[in-house]
């Protein structure tokens, strides 16, 4: 037994274990290493150069000093081996180019992103040649803040309206008695914005620079007005927020009841991720170009538009002069503001970085407004996609075939097509003006937008003086679409503390609740998901002229049980009739 098996006890009834004896071994003579006399080789690295310059040629290693050569007082010693180790070179530093599992991740998405850009500028290039990128803006702000003198005189300075018509519209509004409205008067062009002073639809104006093209949204201050400026926010994609930096004017917008907090809000439910804060009036004689009146405005609104959800990198403030047109183009004279070394206006959004484009998703078009000439007329914002004269298109919710017959520009001139992010104006075929309604949207046949009359949504309400129970109703913004909705039943709350939702529903919400909805409209709308098309998954709910709550779509009730039912009904009617 211990032959098969050196290591095993002897066992003999009657006596204990008996241990095996070993004879004993020699002990091995240590290992002797020769002195390293050479620096080791550098360990191999991988290094990832993605999209930027060219990688600088390899410095050759400075020479080593053999030991003949060192000093006589200094001695090479060897350095220390451990008889575990295989290896005497000393461990190396480690390189901040090694591949490693952590860089990887961030490597492989950068990878993504850029092959993604790159094949999107080829499909540009192909389809469309060598164009601009183009940018929507919308003013918005407190009512008297300078939005449409602004709009006007940067349509002005970059040459869409030239000094002629200026001059005529500074000699009506003379006659008129509004001497300093005349900039305005070029975006605000019905007689009843022209002698109150206000905004009442969304203007619209087109400009171009060297480097982009521009639509500008002039959003109306008043609140009377905000579904207009809903509807104008939902097609941009940079807000421009205007403040007057003029003792008292600021105070009054900002404070409660006053509609620079509503907009920006506002601005950030439509999906509008970047701002420019332009602090206007600076010219003013209570002002006088003042750093710390511009300071102090600063500090009151960083934190208010930070905790509205905006990043504090995507807002940029920035002192101008609408009416006299300082700091729009060119940059301030020294002579005038001595501290200000930023940018100018224009010139920040020409390099500002540009919005994510869907360029080779399936078309969606909320249509904004609709008319009728020589044909019927739609207008709106590509969302997704892009469009082509002679397209054959579905008319959600509807689901009426329409053909692209024209597509038109900001400037109404015809193209043969456009992309996502453009404004446009198309004439379609095979649908008349009266079957179409602001909310309507133009999809694509193969991928149609989802047309539902009741959806799941996460709701957070922000301002009601009542609590809201099941039932409760309310008029919905949603891209163009103003639809009124009722709430049939409140699903879930969130807990503050844990953030988590509850099993049972609540009985009702109130002020600072988040709450999960079951939402219902009496006819269907064109929405989406939020994690799918953001743009399209977002909305606000108004009543009594107040904004009450915030809400974004996390799942669609479809009603396609419902067609297919009177689908199976109509079957058996034709069979039954056949027979």
């Amino acid at each position: 037994m211990s032959r098969l098996n050196a290591g095993a006890f002897e066992f003999v009834p009657g006596r204990g274990f008996i241990q095996p004896q070993q004879p004993p071994q020699p002990l091995r003579a240590p290992i002797e290493r020769p002195p390293q006399t050479e620096a080791p080789p550098p360990p191999p690295t991988i290094s990832l150069n993605i999209g930027g310059s060219r990688p600088a040629a390899a410095r050759p290693a400075p020479p080593v000093a053999s030991p003949a050569a060192a000093p006589p007082s200094a001695s090479v010693t060897p350095a220390p081996s451990h008889p575990a180790s295989h290896s005497s070179s000393p461990a190396p530093q480690v390189s901040k180019k090694i591949f490693s599992t952590e860089k990887s991740k961030t490597d492989t998405s950068a990878i993504a992103r850029e092959v993604q850009a790159v094949a999107d500028r080829e499909v540009l290039n192909d389809l469309f040649g060598d164009i601009k990128e183009h940018l929507n803006i919308v003013f918005i702000g407190h009512v008297d803040a300078g939005k449409s003198t602004l709009g006007g005189n940067l349509l002005f300075i970059t040459g869409v309206v030239d000094k002629r018509t200026m001059e005529k519209y500074e000699h009506e509004a003379k006659e008129a008695g509004r001497e300093t409205w005349y900039l305005s008067w070029a975006l605000d062009s019905t007689p009843q914005e022209r002698s109150k002073g206000k905004t009442v639809e969304v203007g619209r104006a087109y400009f171009e620079t060297d480097r982009r093209r521009y639509t500008i949204l002039d959003a109306p201050g008043h609140k009377t007005y905000v579904p207009s400026m809903i509807s104008g926010a939902a097609q941009a994609d940079v807000a421009v927020l205007v403040i007057s930096a003029r003792k008292g004017e600021f105070e009054t917008g900002f404070e409660k009841g006053g509609q620079t907090r509503e907009h920006v809000m506002l601005v950030k439910t439509v999906g509008v991720s970047k701002v420019v804060v332009v602090i206007n009036k600076m010219d003013d004689p209570t002002v006088n170009w003042d750093e710390a009146r511009y300071n102090e405005i600063k500090e009151k609104l960083t934190p208010f538009i930070k905790s509205a959800g905006f990043n504090p990198k995507d807002v940029t403030f920035i002192p101008i002069s609408a009416y006299t047109g300082l700091n729009l183009k060119d940059p301030i004279p020294k002579s005038t503001c001595t501290w200000w070394k930023g940018s100018s206006f224009l010139d920040h959004l020409d390099h500002m970085p540009m919005v994510d484009r869907k360029i080779n998703a399936p078309l969606m078009m909320p249509i904004s407004e609709k008319y009728k000439d020589m044909g019927t007329i739609a207008v709106g914002k590509i969302e997704s996609g892009h469009i082509r004269k002679g397209d054959s298109l579905i008319l959600m919710p509807n689901k009426v075939n329409v053909e692209v017959a024209a597509v038109y520009n900001e400037v109404e001139d015809e193209i043969p097509s456009a992309i996502c992010g453009d404004n446009v104006r198309i004439r379609l075929r095979g649908v008349d003006d009266e079957d179409i309604t602001p909310g309507f949207m133009l999809t694509s046949p193969k991928n149609p937008v989802h047309a539902v009359r009741q959806f799941e949504a996460q709701l957070a309400i922000l301002e009601h003086k009542n609590i809201i129970c099941a039932g409760y109703s309310a008029v919905m913004h949603v891209h163009t679409l103003s639809e009124e909705i009722t709430l049939p039943a409140l699903l879930h709350y969130f807990d503050k503390a844990t953030g988590r939702k509850s099993k049972k529903p609540p009985q009702f919400a109130k002020k600072g609740q988040k709450v999960v909805a079951l939402v219902e409209t009496p006819l269907p709308i064109c929405i989406e998901r939020f994690v799918d098309y953001p743009q399209l998954g977002r909305f606000t709910l108004r009543d009594e002229g107040r904004t009450v709550a915030i809400g974004k779509v996390t799942r669609l009730i479809d009603d396609r049980a419902d067609d297919l039912a009177d689908g199976v009904s109509n079957v058996t009617i034709s069979a039954s009739v056949a027979a």
